[in-house]
């Protein structure tokens, strides 16, 4: 049969950069998942975007499906004749629905009945033929959250569509969608290319674009922009600052990439360099440059969309557009110096934390209350946690914060410098925000820790404290990422807190403004179930934690000691052993609750391999239960590992429903105080395979 290259591209005016991978990515899809269903074959396939086109190109696709024998089962033979045989309506009307008598059907007999059939060969149908409806069913699909119309034209799309080009190895398939009609004309470079660009083969898509001054693979065109920036960064003997996002926005915006080098006036090198940087990114799309040793430099990297004759024309209108962006930014600076940052405190009383729950002002005071008491228990300053959490929300009240509200925090770090401010308090107010993000740092010093805290708890505790909790995927006040950065801090800064006291104390400083009665409980509760998602990213399996959470510790460092304990208990040789039995003995204990003896009785002991079990385990109990008291819990298991083989021996050979009632019962007992010693630690009887 024969193969062919297929190329479906659709030409439009500039494209939104942030949506054009996963536009042309759902596109690509949408179109390979139709080919497979239809049962067309390829060799490969491939997707590409420019900021006017969306194509996909599918290597050696075959010309058409292949021809199918389909069987239409008719209705069953008691139902489709009479007595006399006679032909029902039913089977009259089935036999028309095929094109044939009912003499010319066949029968079908199987376990269960007989039936009518039809056997067809069905043809199978070109790329032309289904190619455009494949199209317009992928466009139909796309992510386009406000689509437009333009001209007099009723169709919608999200941007207005100049061409659509589909074609089958030489041949232009005829097709329309989106109200254009299918041909083999491109759009090349808009500047560099004037008209169209007659593509004769779809598998010199890629090359008859080239020569049209657009590189049309997402891919290359980013690797071209990576390796001219590199050069960029050795002329300068310098590092470009690339953050993912950015390099993918400025691929999506340019089609001939030629990257080039800006500089700006040294002076203002005296502004913070996070605003000048956001400056840069964000408005311009400029990649900022720093020298070896970090220092921001009066110089950027810049990629255009064209190959000028007179590249340095190019280079003064960008050093043109971003003079006044960075002056800005420097009388922001400037004029937020005048004040300083803790007699902005009262300016916060007009800006709403949440209509609930009062002002930034009160939150910042409730804040500065919480780290208070987080130093005290921590070992800190208490005096300066105070001020760092009064101080924590200054800074948006500041001109530049207003600007770029990226800096907050950040900048309240350089306010309170400039203010005399103690250099822990300093730095607090930018950890306070910390981590921002999966993987983001935490804060630096322990002050910081203290605020962060507070300030995600007491958000918490508010928020749920007015019963307004997160609800499927909406999370608008961030509580979940609150709740995770709350459990990082804490363990990873190895720092003795007990969520169970913070939520209890931040909701003493709310006083009368929460409704919620079960606000401890459910924020607690919530706090717990971060726990998977913490520890899911660090590859700990479901049941580790499971272990762990039904024992729910609300301290995160000694719920972290647990999981620790638990994981490496697992990997242990009595594991298997003793996880079943802990689920053995809970399965029978479930049916004795409230008639257990206190202890465990030795004089009732008769078996040899009960006091065997007996004596092992009261070796063990209370070095065990100093361990735990001391969050030793992996040694803890390593000691009551010691009781795996006779807890073995002790099911195979002892029988624990004994006839005399004491005897059982005592039985029970001991079983239960050796679950006890595990529960104490964790619950190993969910563990899988372990």
């Amino acid at each position: 049969m024969k193969k062919e290259t297929l190329l479906i591209e659709l030409g439009t005016e500039e494209l939104p950069p942030k949506s054009l991978q996963k536009l042309a990515k759902t596109f690509f899809q949408q179109i390979i998942d139709q080919l497979d269903k239809a049962e067309l074959s390829y060799s490969s396939a491939n997707w590409f975007a420019s900021p006017r086109r969306l194509a996909v190109q599918v290597i050696d696709l075959v010309e058409k499906q292949a021809d199918k024998e389909i069987e239409k089962r008719g209705p069953a033979v008691n139902v489709a004749f009479d007595e006399q045989g006679n032909p029902s309506k039913a089977a009259m009307g089935w036999a028309k629905s095929n094109g044939i008598t009912i003499e010319q059907a066949q029968r079908l007999k199987t376990d269960k009945g007989e039936w009518l059939l039809h056997k067809a060969l069905q043809a199978g149908k070109s790329v032309q033929a289904l190619i455009p409806e494949m199209v317009t069913t992928a466009l139909g699909k796309l992510p386009i959250p406000k689509p437009m119309r333009w001209g007099s034209s009723r169709i919608q799309f999200i941007r207005p569509v100049h061409t659509l080009t589909l074609m089958y190895g030489e041949e232009i398939i005829n097709g329309e969608a989106l109200g254009v009609e299918s041909n083999n004309l491109l759009q090349g470079h808009r500047f560099h290319h004037h008209g169209l660009v007659a593509l004769k083969h779809a598998k010199d898509y890629e090359e008859t674009l080239y020569q049209a001054y657009v590189v049309a693979d997402y891919q290359r065109r980013k690797e071209l922009i990576l390796e001219q920036i590199k050069q960029a960064e050795t002329s300068l003997d310098a590092v470009a600052l690339i953050d993912e996002e950015l390099l993918e926005e400025v691929v999506s915006l340019v089609e001939w990439p030629k990257t080039l080098v800006g500089t700006f006036d040294k002076a203002f090198l005296d502004v913070p360099p996070e605003p000048l940087i956001y400056s840069m990114k964000d408005h311009q799309k400029y990649f900022p440059v720093e020298d070896k040793n970090g220092k921001l430099l009066n110089k950027f990297i810049f990629v255009a969309n064209i190959d000028s004759k007179d590249p340095e024309q190019v280079v003064f209108g960008n050093e043109k557009v971003i003079r006044p962006r960075l002056s800005d930014a420097e009388f922001f600076f400037t004029t937020d110096k005048k004040k300083t940052l803790a007699s902005r405190l009262e300016s916060l009383e007009s800006v709403l934390f949440q209509k609930q729950l009062g002002t930034l002002k009160a939150k910042s005071e409730r804040i500065a209350s919480l780290s208070q008491h987080i130093a005290n228990i921590i070992g800190d300053v208490p005096e300066l946690a105070h001020r760092a959490g009064l101080l924590s929300k200054t800074d948006l009240m500041t001109e530049m914060v207003l600007e770029f509200p990226q800096v907050q925090g950040t900048m309240g770090k350089y306010y309170a410098q400039h203010d005399g401010e103690d250099s822990q308090v300093a730095q607090a107010l930018e950890d306070q925000y910390r981590p921002r993000f999966s993987g983001d740092r935490l804060p630096e010093g322990t002050i910081g820790c203290a605020v962060a805290i507070a300030d995600k708890v007491d958000t918490l505790v508010g928020i749920f404290g007015i019963n307004q909790p997160p609800k499927g995927d909406k999370d608008p006040f961030a509580l979940r990422r609150a709740a995770i950065g709350l459990i990082r801090i804490i363990i990873e800064k190895q720092l003795n807190l007990d969520i169970k006291d913070l939520v209890a104390h931040s909701v003493s400083l709310y006083g009368d403004k929460l409704t919620n009665e079960n606000i401890n409980e459910q924020v607690i509760d919530f706090v717990l179930g971060r726990f998977k998602a913490h520890y899911q990213e660090q590859k700990v399996t479901v049941d580790v934690i499971q272990a762990v959470l039904a024992n729910a510790p609300t301290a995160p460092l000694d719920f972290d000691k647990r999981v620790s304990a638990v994981n490496h208990f697992k990997s242990m040789e009595a594991s298997q052993t003793l996880a079943a039995a802990n689920k053995r003995v809970g399965n029978i204990l479930a049916k004795f609750e409230g008639k257990l003896s206190e202890t465990f009785d030795t004089t009732l002991a008769i078996d040899e391999h009960e006091k065997n079990l007996a004596n092992t385990f009261a070796n063990v109990k209370a070095t065990v239960k100093l361990l735990v008291e001391a969050q030793d819990y992996q040694q803890a298991f390593t000691e009551l590992a010691q009781i795996k083989q006779p807890i073995d021996e002790f099911f195979d050979n002892v029988m624990v429903m004994a006839d005399d009632e004491q005897v059982k019962i005592n039985r029970l007992t001991l079983l239960n105080e050796i679950r006890n010693s595990f529960l104490d630690i964790a619950d190993i009887s969910v563990l899988q395979n372990a």
